[in-house]
């Protein structure tokens, strides 16, 4: 029964797939079923131009929607891959431990052998430097792999 509707539908079952995909794509959002939707489209375009030909048998259909949705993929992805990943007005958003950098704080456990412990708002932070007492106000001058790495202030 499927398959004398989509004989039935003849170039335009690659339309009605076209859409299908778009519509699944608003529904599930992820940007990729967009690109094989338009490949879709537009070997529906291209089936509506050559249904009659010899050539344009269903293996061939096959094989232009897989070769143009590889191609919308990619064109998709070089167009709108980071595109105002540098334009952000907070860069270090996601990146907490290095928005610390160049604060100051109070020691709340002495350095002892490298590594101590200070409070910057509300979290207790591991840090690196020079062996210091407790309360000795340090600056924080980098950080990497959640751990702060300070000098005395």
């Amino acid at each position: 029964m499927i398959m004398q509707w989509l004989t039935d539908l003849g170039p335009w079952n690659w339309m009605v797939l076209g859409a299908v995909l778009l519509t699944l794509e608003i529904v599930a959002p992820g940007a990729y079923l967009l690109w094989l939707g338009i490949a879709a489209i537009l070997t529906g375009t291209l089936s509506l131009q050559l249904w009659d030909a010899a050539i344009w048998v269903w293996q061939v259909q096959v094989l232009v929607f897989l070769g143009l949705s590889i191609a919308s993929v990619l064109v998709g992805r070089r167009f709108f891959s980071n595109r105002n990943q540098d334009d952000t007005d907070q860069p270090l958003l996601n990146q907490r431990e290095r928005q610390l950098v160049g604060r100051t704080a109070t020691l709340e456990e002495a350095i002892t052998n490298g590594y101590g412990r200070v409070r910057l708002g509300d979290t207790l932070w591991r840090v690196t430097g020079p062996d210091l007492p407790v309360g000795t106000r340090v600056r924080v001058v980098s950080a990497e792999n959640g751990e702060l790495r300070v000098e005395q202030a």
